[in-house]
């Protein structure tokens, strides 16, 4: 079932200024979880503020369970929308204890079934017994997880979490987004999370959409958006991505991958050329039938494997980096020639 519908939805903020969002739309199904990912001027807190009810699109509907929250000229307010807002910092009353927190949203209940909705939270969010206890008394990873307590207390339709780990630094990200994820999913909520972090887009949502310019570039699930990019936009917002000028890229050994075809490059001929990420090829000796040969550029060293570029050739085209992960026994040096092939090992995703 189809929990939030965001259709053709776009919103300028001063008539001088280009449109925060442009024609936006996308779709998040029931208890799934779904990342707004993109650079800073994207358009995604913007849409985040557009879904809560904070703004009104200029065009377009948003919709939760089929009921239309936003349109021009017409917004529910935030506080009828069931709508939950988990906050970048958190945003906890230092003056109230813990189960006051999170229960500060539910005042309509009588005291006793406030009471005793805390303890289940907690239990949830791994931190039973935490009620009386004050935010000053807390770390950082736990003023986030009671904060999630309190944004799930009401129950709402859909959840919306702001960069709601970047404030954690990063070995407590890693621990604190994926217990968030798992929280979600033990709680059946569906969620959507602004961030510019692709690592946690990645690791926590069931679909990303990828916004660029206020307008969306992509739509799909995490592994769709990493090995299949659909323009050069999104492959670098993902990390390292080659452009290979080829039309194909065989191993000696004969062994043979799939490919994303990517978009050309503005100076490439229509339809011309390969996106590749650096852990899909690997480096062999020059021989016959490789079909792309370069010198080392340089080589760091990343723990796991060699990260070496390599200053490769065609005919009729400018010399070219290409990054390829090394991962085997094989020592690489700076001046020595190389040919690229692509990694045997590798699957498409499913």
């Amino acid at each position: 079932m189809i929990r939030l519908l965001v259709r053709n939805v776009s919103k300028t903020h001063r008539r001088t200024s280009p449109p925060a969002v442009r024609d936006a739309s996308f779709e998040l199904e029931d208890g799934h979880l779904l990342a707004l990912v993109g650079e800073s001027g994207s358009g995604k807190t913007t849409l985040l503020r557009l879904i809560a009810g904070l703004e009104s699109p200029d065009t377009g509907t948003i919709s939760v369970d089929g009921q239309t929250l936003s349109a021009p000229g017409s917004v529910t307010p935030p506080e009828q929308r069931g709508i939950g807002l988990v906050f970048q910092h958190h945003a906890l009353f230092p003056h109230l204890t813990v189960a006051q927190n999170i229960t500060f949203g539910l005042r309509h209940l009588p005291r006793i079934e406030r009471r005793r909705l805390v303890e289940p939270l907690l239990e949830l969010v791994n931190l039973p017994g935490f009620g009386r206890r004050y935010p000053h008394e807390l770390s950082g990873g736990e003023r986030q997880r009671i904060a999630l307590a309190r944004a799930l207390a009401p129950n709402p339709r859909v959840l919306l979490l702001d960069e709601p780990f970047s404030s954690l630094d990063a070995r407590l990200r890693h621990a604190i987004r994926d217990e968030t994820r798992a929280i979600l999913k033990e709680r059946g909520a569906t969620a959507v999370l602004v961030t510019h972090d692709t690592g946690d887009a990645l690791s926590i949502a069931d679909r990303i959409v990828v916004l660029k310019d206020g307008c969306v570039q992509q739509c799909g699930a995490p592994a769709e958006i990493y090995h299949a990019p659909a323009n050069a936009e999104v492959a670098s917002l993902f990390g390292i991505c080659n452009f290979l000028p080829l039309t194909s890229l065989p191993h000696p050994d004969g062994a043979r991958i799939h490919c994303q075809i990517g978009p050309p490059r503005p100076q490439q001929d229509p339809g011309f050329g390969l996106w590749v990420r650096p852990e899909d090829l690997e480096l062999v000796r020059p021989a016959a039938g490789t079909t792309l040969t370069g010198t080392v550029s340089r080589v760091s060293f990343h723990g796991a494997y060699l990260e070496v570029e390599l200053l490769c050739s065609q005919p009729g085209l400018e010399p070219f980096p290409v990054i390829i992960h090394h991962a085997n026994s094989l020592p690489v040096s700076p001046g020595e020639t190389w040919s690229v092939a692509p990694r045997p090992r590798r699957r498409p995703p499913v």
